[in-house]
């Protein structure tokens, strides 16, 4: 068994090349497809780098929860930016190949972006009960000595799990096929077409993944059980209406995203599915930092104040914005 394998790695031959399958070969769908995907992408970017700006540009939005959700908003950005451009591209075109460097670097900024907005999401919940807690001290209990290092930590744990992962998988021999079943340079496909043993890969994804998904999840669940003792003491229906609707829409953000990375990730490899993985992965890596502006930003009352003051001269963005 050892000496097939190893005869097998040796008269591997080297992939120069990746080939993205992508979703299908039936040119009215890819131009559909192309379309809605171009009009999902430019929201995307106008919605989150949008956000970003105004953040910076009203004075008014100068404290550590805007400064997360803004990080959030460019972390969406880039990371819808990652593989977007590429599959809008392959959409139209007849050579859907990425170079070996190029998908390794696809792979690494994607976990890069994803890792990074589990520790971010986490972060802000527990910023969202050190402002219910004492709004009065809120300023100072959340500094940038502290917001900071935690913008900081969630980068960092971003880059060293996409660093363990993306040396794993491009470790392997990809000697049976250089054609992924996928739009971009995911873990799953691409272990899928290894000649490799991918059993340590296996255990590398599911178990890394599902630590993170314990931690981050059980930090929202404890600051979201204490915002809920907070919500408690309110004597005031108004207060407590408010906070509900800002801890809705972040509960909401949290669970769809969370929701889609343990579905993908954290199950056994008998259970994959690359076709229907493919749609999911989309969903999270496309669809979920389009949604993130209008979940997090475009309800709040002082972003859209924010909105008025920055364009309230133009009456188109007056429509689109506050008609929500």
């Amino acid at each position: 068994m050892n000496r097939k394998t190893n005869s097998n790695l040796k008269n591997a031959t080297e992939v120069t090349m990746f080939i993205l399958m992508g979703f299908t070969d039936d040119f009215e769908v890819k131009v559909f497809l192309f379309l809605l995907f171009l009009a999902i992408y430019l929201f995307t970017l106008i919605g989150n780098l949008g956000l970003v700006v105004l953040v910076i540009g009203d004075s008014r939005l100068h404290n550590p929860m805007y400064y997360f959700l803004s990080v959030l908003s460019f972390l969406d950005a880039c990371y819808s930016s990652v593989g977007t451009p590429k599959m809008l591209v392959n959409f139209l075109s007849e050579n859907k190949a990425i170079s070996f460097l190029g998908c390794v670097a696809q792979m690494f900024l994607f976990v890069t972006f994803g890792t990074t907005e589990c520790f971010l999401l986490a972060a802000m919940a527990y910023d969202l009960y050190v402002a219910i807690y004492n709004p009065l001290l809120y300023s100072i209990n959340m500094s940038s000595r502290v917001y900071v290092p935690l913008i900081i930590a969630s980068y960092l744990c971003g880059i060293l799990h996409a660093s363990i992962h993306t040396g794993a998988t491009f470790s392997l021999s990809f000697c049976a096929s250089n054609e992924i079943r996928h739009v971009f340079c995911d873990i799953p496909p691409l272990l899928a077409i290894s000649c490799s043993n991918t059993h340590t890969n296996q255990f590398l994804l599911f178990y890394f993944v599902g630590s993170i998904e314990i931690i981050t999840i059980l930090i929202v669940l404890i600051s979201y059980g204490f915002i809920l003792v907070e919500i408690l003491k309110m004597h005031s229906a108004e207060g407590r209406r408010k906070v509900f609707s800002t801890c809705g829409s972040h509960l909401t953000g949290v669970s769809i995203y969370h929701g889609t990375i343990l579905f993908m990730y954290v199950r056994p490899n008998s259970s994959y599915a690359l076709d229907h993985d493919m749609t999911v992965s989309t969903f999270y890596t496309i669809v979920i930092p389009m949604l993130n502006p209008i979940i997090y930003s475009l309800r709040n009352k002082d972003v859209k104040e924010a909105m008025k003051r920055v364009f309230g001269k133009n009456g188109c963005l007056k429509k689109v914005y506050f008609s929500y």
